[in-house]
């Protein structure tokens, strides 16, 4: 079977299952995850493979608290252990406490916590980001050495969110999703501009007249996009910012059309929706990070990774990094990606 990677990251994926064994509830499956969100997202493609390679197998999924509602639906879950940081990073120790107690048949950690090498396992496969390089799902992938045809990454719904994404975004018409957002100032590209990519798409003439657009953010984000809310028509806006939770926003964006969005967390959920998803990057690096999935595609600054910091630069504290990046070229980039989907579709 040809890899799905390198056929564009179009298809499906592989699953490596061995017919000699028979998996029942007994078996227990420790998975150590991130704490952000992206780096989650793009673990659910492992996490997916054991799902599948181990049907009955019960699940414990062990993550940061801002994670955590994104593996509530996994098929299998036990629990979900919430790895709150704690001083001397105690949070481990605690991990150890309440894992130790039990014989794992496997357990996958992709942080590498020291405590958990002692864990009575049957196979421990621990991540070392160190050995592998390129985009952050290879190196996840390696620690079940599947680098080379990694997993996309897979979330799971549920009909009762699939019911309410249905309330929120109608099919009646062809809704834009946006992102404008980021876990810094640096990496967002400014709601301005989002606001006439916005026109653009959907004026007349435009790749979808008439759309409405879906704005995503954080509750406490809204301040950061309220300009860009309010230069959207009412009959256009679907007000998503704090109202829906991280599997709604996946439900919601799969019913979208494409999804325009900063590097984030929310841009890896949508290329997991298979909405088709552009990554608008900057003080970041698109190959280590950009979204991936069946239509999936990266528009960066005209300065390089290597040059767009300046001196001094502090994530914490910087303003947006991102104004070399003119509506023009997302058009464009969107554009083709659009070109794209829409081929696929016929």
């Amino acid at each position: 079977m040809k890899c799905p990677w390198l056929q564009g990251c179009i298809g499906g994926i592989a699953l490596v299952k061995d017919g000699s064994q028979s998996y029942n509830d007994d078996m227990r499956i420790l998975f150590v995850s991130a704490t952000r969100i992206g780096d989650a997202v793009l673990s659910t493609g492992v996490l997916s493979h054991l799902v599948d390679s181990y049907p009955g197998a019960r699940i414990t999924v062990a993550c940061g608290p801002a994670a955590a509602s994104l593996f509530a639906t996994v098929p299998g879950l036990d629990q979900v252990i919430i790895l709150e940081k704690m001083i001397g990073s105690l949070h481990w120790l605690r991990l150890w406490g309440l894992t130790v107690w039990r014989f794992w048949d496997i357990v996958v950690d992709l942080r590498s916590a020291p405590l958990t090498y002692v864990l009575f396992a049957r196979k421990h496969y621990h991540l070392d980001k160190r050995k592998h390089k390129g985009h952050r799902l290879r190196q996840i992938a390696a620690v079940l050495k599947q680098e080379s045809c990694p997993p996309f990454p897979k979330l799971w719904s549920h009909p009762d969110i699939d019911a309410r994404a249905a309330k929120l975004i109608s099919r009646q018409r062809p809704t834009v999703a946006i992102g404008p957002t980021a876990n810094w100032r640096a990496k967002t590209w400014r709601s301005e501009n989002f606001s006439e990519l916005c026109v653009r798409i959907t004026a007349p003439g435009g790749l979808i007249p008439g759309a409405n657009i879906a704005v995503f953010g954080a509750a406490e984000e809204r301040p950061q996009i309220i300009g860009l809310l309010e230069t959207i028509s009412e009959k256009q806006c679907v007000d998503l910012v704090g109202r829906v939770s991280l599997l709604e926003a996946f439900a919601c964006l799969k019913r979208c059309s494409v999804y325009i969005g900063n590097d984030s967390g929310l841009m890896h959920i949508a290329a997991a929706s298979g909405v088709p998803t552009l990554g608008v990057f900057g003080p970041s690096k698109e190959e280590l990070y950009g979204p991936i999935g069946p239509l999936t595609a990266s528009v960066r600054t005209p300065s390089s990774f290597d040059d767009i910091h300046p001196e001094g630069f502090d994530h914490k504290f910087s303003d947006s990094l991102m104004d070399g990046l003119t509506v023009d070229h997302v058009f464009e980039a969107l554009s083709v990606l659009w070109s794209r989907a829409q081929e696929l579709s016929h």
